[in-house]
């Protein structure tokens, strides 16, 4: 065999070997990745995406915002997914529909005016551009910081969710009628000490006086983790999966 044979021999076997290794990473993009944000001005950002085990190119999912709580702050990437959501999914990843992104806060805020929260809606954006995502269903949920967060979001940009979870957070009563329209489930428990179970109330009771028809689920002698007995209500997902942008 002469030299060039061999070389296009060697060269055949490594386009079938990369490729070969190219479809396996393709199937492995599935689950909890781990993922880098680099912004115009070159900082990084690490987050968390979740895509489900079936997911495929050629049919549009739903995806799921999820703001974590003051705890997960950070830059290690990693604990905004360990706790709330990500646990949740974590007991049933294999059927779980949606697509997640778990950004983290850096300076322990999500306010919409925030930089923590601006990256979060160009993670956001990014996620939307690289898979086939159903622009009518784009939700929005968070627990204690992050349900305040989920809170001030919805405000700031009212026509951008399908619907929102806020979770032991609270809002701005005086600005319930910009969010009036948008589908709302909301949690909080009772004997919460760290988030007054009032903060939600007040929220609910405004939107009702505002015209809307908001959700509302309040756990009798359950403290600040009200997330985990939320985000394991199977009705809540049912319900989730339901709403769309008109």
């Amino acid at each position: 065999m002469t030299a060039f044979k061999l070389a296009a021999v060697l060269l055949a076997g490594a386009c079938i070997l990369g490729l070969a290794r190219a479809r396996a990473a393709d199937k492995d993009e599935h689950g909890f990745l781990d993922r880098v944000f680099v912004d115009s001005d070159g900082k990084e950002a690490k987050y968390v995406l979740f895509v489900p085990h079936d997911y495929k190119a050629d049919k549009a999912v739903p995806v799921i915002l999820f703001l974590h709580g003051s705890g997960e702050s950070g830059n290690d990437g990693k604990k905004q997914a360990a706790q709330g959501l990500g646990n949740a999914i974590k007991k049933r990843d294999k059927d779980f529909p949606c697509i997640v992104v778990f950004p983290q806060s850096q300076k322990r805020t999500w306010k919409a005016d925030s930089d923590d929260s601006k990256r979060a809606l160009q993670i956001l954006e990014l996620v939307q551009k690289e898979y086939k995502i159903d622009p009518k269903r784009v939700y929005l949920t968070g627990l204690s910081m992050g349900g305040y967060g989920t809170w001030s979001l919805a405000t700031k940009y009212p026509d951008r969710w399908a619907a929102i979870v806020p979770i032991c957070g609270g809002g701005d009563p005086a600005e319930a009628d910009k969010i009036k329209n948008i589908p709302c489930w909301c949690f909080h428990g009772d004997a919460d000490t760290a988030v007054k179970v009032d903060r939600s109330r007040d929220m609910i009771a405004a939107l009702k006086k505002a015209g809307a028809e908001p959700k509302y689920t309040e756990y009798p002698k359950v403290g600040h983790n009200s997330w985990d007995k939320a985000y394991a209500t199977p009705e809540l997902w049912d319900w989730l999966l339901k709403q769309k942008l008109k």
